[in-house]
């Protein structure tokens, strides 16, 4: 029985005019997805390819190791062109200095800003927009639309269980759904190495993922439907009610979320943190410019004295006041980074809690982990850049004498040889190492067993209202 309601179901729905709808729709934005996530892809790895070598090449012919200008860059990653989450947003070229805080600028949206207006179309937008509103019009009149068509007096004239009627409906929706996601995707994932992309076997894991996770949020809408048109008379007034609670799930409430956590929790702009940096800086230079002047009258270089043996004492002593004075700029600066970054923590929760009452919001949470492009992102970036300015800084020290601060040299007519050009292949190179799989997989687990839970919910909901459903 119950495998005949669902064959009934299935040919129903295959045969209407929204299930071709649907299928055109769907693979034609799915498959457009990948092939412009593809090329999105290919023209990162050409722009970041052409910075390093850039980089490089602006190094070439110095003779100086403490005069270099170097940059590190973010490395595009495939899943990134699939589920952009925070990777357009973020800086993606760092200048590297041996001492002092980092910063990340160049994001995609400041080089192309019409992709800010209009954002990137990716499986995220097309599971979060697109495919929810057609899970609601394949099951918003799952139950009232077949009381006024008749169908469903003739169905209980039959000894048909309402448990085994109401679960067909739901397994006849989510196997019609899936022909026209699953197929598209699947052509999809035939594109991508077909076009290049180095799709490892831990990001093929991650992508199944990420559409069981567009699955289970398209589920949610769909147990939604049937509760509701259970709950309802007619059709048109379930598709009503369901287009508003639409409209809250997917605009109103997660936008609403962000805008009472920035009135909860007061969070100090960049602007205001950098303008308190500034000032303690040049409060530091101050007292070390008056430092620096009583040594030169304390010290002053004798007539007949070894210059070069006074330069290097004078060096010493600059060198010193310069790693103090970075040294109380870091601990002042790591202070107010630390406060900054734990209001911004608590803002994040607080926000990210009261979006998850939105499916949508859970999915968004749950597909940008699974592809590494979660807000987490951007603080994975600034640690690699941290530990690597580390490094920097070592092999600066030890090609020059010293990590920072002021150099002074010594150097003598024009017949002096000129000392050799630097090789810029020396330098380190930067490497940002994503995640692992088991770690992605781990952060994304609480926002997937939500998308269970919703499902249970509304299923249980659809249950316990089709109980009581007057089917004559």
């Amino acid at each position: 029985m119950f495998r005949l309601l669902v064959e009934k179901e299935l040919r129903e729905i295959i045969g209407t005019t929204k299930f071709a709808v649907t299928f055109g729709v769907c693979s034609v934005l799915i498959l457009l997805a990948f092939y412009v996530g593809a090329r999105n892809f290919q023209v990162s790895q050409a722009e970041y390819e052409a910075a390093r070598a850039e980089n490089i090449k602006q190094m070439e012919g110095l003779t100086d190791w403490g005069r270099i200008d170097h940059r590190i860059f973010l490395p595009p990653q495939p899943l990134t062109t699939l589920v952009s989450g925070i990777s357009n947003d973020i800086g993606r070229t760092t200048e590297m200095q041996t001492q002092g805080e980092l910063r990340s600028e160049n994001s995609r949206f400041n080089e192309d800003p019409i992709f800010a207006v209009f954002r990137f179309l990716d499986l995220e937008f097309i599971f979060s927009i697109v495919m929810s509103l057609f899970a609601i019009l394949f099951a918003y009149d799952a139950i009232n639309g077949e009381k006024e068509r008749g169908t469903l007096r003739l169905s209980f004239a039959n000894p048909v269980p309402r448990a085994t009627y109401i679960l067909s409906k739901l397994v006849g929706a989510f196997l019609a759904l899936g022909v026209p996601l699953l197929i598209p995707i699947l052509i999809g994932c035939v594109m991508l190495p077909l076009m290049g992309i180095p799709m490892t076997g831990s990001a093929w894991g991650r992508l199944a993922m990420v559409v069981l996770a567009g699955y289970l949020y398209l589920g949610v809408f769909l147990t939604l439907s049937v509760f509701v048109s259970a709950l309802t008379e007619k059709s048109s007034n379930s598709f009503l009610l369901l287009l508003v609670i639409w409209i809250f799930a997917v605009l109103i409430i997660p936008r609403t979320a962000v805008l009472i956590s920035g009135r909860a929790v007061d969070v100090p702009s960049i602007d205001k943190v950098n303008y308190d940096k500034n000032r303690y800086m040049a409060q530091l230079w101050l007292e070390d410019r008056e430092k620096m002047q009583n040594y030169s009258r304390e010290n002053p270089p004798s007539q007949d004295g070894d210059m070069q043996a006074w330069m290097d004492d004078f060096r010493a002593f600059m060198s010193e006041l310069s790693d103090v004075r970075n040294e109380k700029m870091s601990d002042f600066g790591g202070r107010l980074n630390e406060e900054r970054r734990n209001r911004e923590l608590v803002q994040q929760r607080l926000a990210l809690g009261i979006a998850r009452l939105s499916p949508t919001s859970v999915f968004s949470l749950a597909s940008t982990d699974l592809s590494g492009t979660s807000l987490d992102l951007k603080e994975r970036y600034i640690e690699a850049a941290n530990r690597y300015q580390e490094t920097y800084a070592q092999f600066i020290r030890e090609k020059t004498g010293s990590a920072g601060g002021f150099m002074f040299t010594m150097r003598g007519g024009q017949d002096e040889e000129e000392p050799p050009p630097i090789d810029p292949y020396e330098l380190p190179v930067f490497e940002y190492e994503e995640p692992s799989s088991t770690t992605l997989i781990n952060d994304s687990l609480f926002d997937l067993g939500l998308l269970v839970l919703f499902n249970i919910v509304f299923f249980a909901g659809a249950f316990v209202a089709f109980l009581r459903y007057d089917v004559r």
